[in-house]
């Protein structure tokens, strides 16, 4: 599997960080984790196939999450480039996705799913396992961020990465990540965070020592990160392979 950065900020603008996306090429196929605002546009400007993206993964409604979906859609239907597609587009997400996308339907008759190509769209429970793309497994876990919000183990190639999404701190979560090649795992805050809906580093790394991945990978950070070596922090409280963020970094797992 091959990893684009495309987001790793959150709702508040940085010049440096896109709110969440992350772009997964499995071989079999491409994998849009998240679609924020800024994702339309980041996607090329990393020059990545987005006419041709196979799947699409919504973790939860969040704006910085779920907000440039309605864009991508509108963009897609009109644009030169997705035309002649016949392949459809799979879109996955958390329970209420097809309420967010009819409502901006509703706001002005976009058709949103009516594209020049069929448009699958699916809602997944709790504990749901699906096959976004072939031969490519997909299973979900609850977080505590939001009433609907899911974090995902995906296995393509005899290999498996972990997307937290937002979360607040779980220890049943780091078992669902045990092992994983690749942990994407949100790390908002460096100490005292203001919400317990959300991971401070000191609760990334405690999920760290359970799920014991081979990288781990700090995502959705706010402003207070700016100027601080994060992964020289993490390095203090676990020894493990830890990757800060940041947009159009590009990894092979």
């Amino acid at each position: 599997m091959r990893l684009v950065v495309l987001g790793s900020g959150t709702s508040v603008p940085l010049p440096q960080r896109a709110a969440a996306g992350f772009w997964i090429d499995t071989g079999k196929g491409t994998l849009l984790l998240d679609c924020s605002a800024d994702m339309p546009h980041r996607m090329a400007v990393e020059n990545l196939d987005w006419p041709n993206l196979d799947a699409i993964w919504i973790s939860h409604l969040h704006l910085d999450h779920c907000g440039g979906l309605a864009p991508l859609l509108f963009g897609m239907k009109w644009a030169p480039q997705t035309q002649a597609r016949t392949k459809s587009l799979r879109i996955f997400g958390c329970q209420g996705l097809k309420r967010v996308l009819n409502a901006f339907n509703d706001a002005n008759d976009y058709g949103l799913l009516n594209q020049p190509f069929p448009i699958e769209l699916h809602e997944v429970a709790v504990d749901d396992k699906v096959n976004p793309l072939t031969e490519v497994g997909l299973e979900t876990f609850k977080t505590p961020h939001t009433a609907e919000s899911l974090a995902i183990r995906l296995t393509a190639n005899q290999k498996t990465l972990v997307y937290s999404s937002d979360t607040g701190y779980s220890e049943a979560f780091g078992e669902f990540a045990r092992g994983a090649d690749l942990l994407i795992l949100e790390c908002s805050f460096h100490r005292e965070k203001p919400t317990p809906n959300h991971l401070e580093l000191a609760d990334a790394m405690r999920i760290a020592k359970i799920a014991e991945p081979r990288k781990l990978m700090l995502t959705h950070l706010y402003p207070e990160w700016d100027g601080v070596d994060l992964e020289a922090a993490a390095r203090a409280l676990w020894s493990g392979k830890t990757i800060a963020a940041q947009d159009g970094l590009r990894l092979e797992i």
